[in-house]
C-alpha cells in the first residue's frame, strides 16, 4: 500500500506531473514499439532484406525526373 501511495503523490497527485508522466510514457512507448516492430520485421523478413539490401540501388531511381 506504501508503494501506490508513494507511486500516487510522486506521479499522479497534480495534474502537470501526471500530464508530463503521460507525455513522457507515450515517448518511451512509441519507442520501444518502433525497435521492437522492426526487429520482429528484420527477423521474418531476413533472407529477403538481406537482399533487397544489397541490390536496392538496382530497383530504387536515384533520379528525380
Amino acid at each position: 500500500m506504501a508503494l501506490t501511495r508513494s507511486v500516487y503523490n510522486l506521479l499522479f497527485k497534480r495534474t502537470s506531473t501526471f500530464a508530463v508522466t503521460i507525455m513522457v510514457g507515450a515517448v518511451l512507448f512509441e519507442r520501444v514499439f518502433d525497435q521492437g516492430g522492426d526487429a520482429l520485421y528484420e527477423s521474418i523478413n531476413r533472407g529477403v532484406s538481406e537482399i533487397f539490401k544489397e541490390h536496392r540501388y538496382n530497383y530504387i531511381s536515384l533520379d528525380s525526373a
